[in-house]
């Protein structure tokens, strides 16, 4: 059962999908899930149509939302990836979720995929309605954007452009991938770029909303954030981390020891899926059953 949902965020709608288990009963108190997408993507691809689903299939009620300023969530402008409202979303989530009389608002968990992963592990630090974290290779936004390029030029350039931007100029959205999976295949783009744009640029995972595109003159945000500032101290919440073992430019490998090594958390697990990749875990079935075999436990166990 599926229901299109929409709740209140600052000064707009977010737009999200609200799975329901195939038995449900609305006189039955139910634990959830918001399962959140990756950057530049949407609910309808991995975090809605593949573990959002699973989830459901497994008895908990899941909430699958658009991110602020993208997909069919509202906000202006377009197009925005700034993490404090990528972080805020959850707890707006949150607020949704315990006014529905079959939500469980003591057993409210979270999943954050890619750079939704680094989102949720900040968000989880001071949103003490996240009783339960995990992450599908997630990554550090703040440090993936300050490792692409020189970021003391990069902020100058935004800080040009936001200038000009003020001054009546076009806004700079820029793509955030190849055109096609061809042309990063001849560029020779590493792992993580080169199967991303064939997940997103293809008909396995493509989709209307799930554009790739960044709002260049607020980046400014993300280059100076860091999702696991303080986990070592406010992070307590079970944890459940998931990688792939091919490491890319994205460094969800990486980032995947780090949070595990820095968190708090008394109940926390790392899983590295072995002979498998970053946009695997996306949506092919042999290393997603493996992620799912640990996600559907460590919630029932912990929500």
């Amino acid at each position: 059962m599926k229901k299109s949902v929409k709740f209140k965020a600052l000064y707009w709608d977010i737009a999200a999908d609200l799975l329901l288990p195939p038995d449900f009963d609305e006189n039955k108190k139910y634990p959830a899930i918001i399962s959140t997408h990756p950057i530049g993507s949407c609910k309808e691809q991995t975090s809605g149509n593949v573990y959002g689903q699973a989830f459901a299939d497994a008895g908990f009620v899941v909430l699958v939302p658009d991110a602020s300023f993208q997909g069919n969530s509202g906000g202006e402008p377009r197009s925005l990836e700034d993490p404090s409202f990528r972080v805020e979303d959850y707890s707006y989530a949150c607020d949704y979720l315990v006014t529905l009389p079959f939500v469980d608002e003591n057993r409210i968990g979270a999943l954050g995929i890619c750079g939704a992963g680094g989102y949720v592990i900040n968000a989880t630090m001071k949103e003490r309605r996240i009783k339960a974290v995990a992450t599908i290779t997630g990554a550090n936004y703040g440090r993936v954007m300050r490792e692409f390029g020189d970021p003391i030029a990069n902020l100058e350039a935004i800080a040009e452009q936001r200038t000009a931007e003020a001054r009546g100029a076009a806004l700079r959205v820029d793509q955030g991938l190849y055109p096609t999976y061809e042309m990063a295949k001849e560029a020779g783009a590493d792992i993580d770029l080169l199967e991303a744009t064939e997940y997103y640029r293809t008909s396995r995972g493509e989709s209307a909303n799930g554009v790739n595109k960044t709002l260049f003159s607020h980046n400014a945000a993300a280059l100076t954030w860091d999702a696991y500032n303080l986990a070592e101290k406010l992070l307590t919440q079970p944890l459940l981390v998931i990688v792939g073992s091919k490491p890319g430019a994205f460094g969800a490998y990486r980032d995947g020891f780090e949070i595990v090594r820095r968190a708090a958390s008394i109940k926390k697990e790392l899983v590295v899926v072995e002979g498998w990749s970053h946009y695997d875990l996306y949506d092919k079935p042999e290393p997603v059953k493996i992620a799912l075999g640990k996600l559907i436990p460590f919630y029932q166990e912990n929500l």
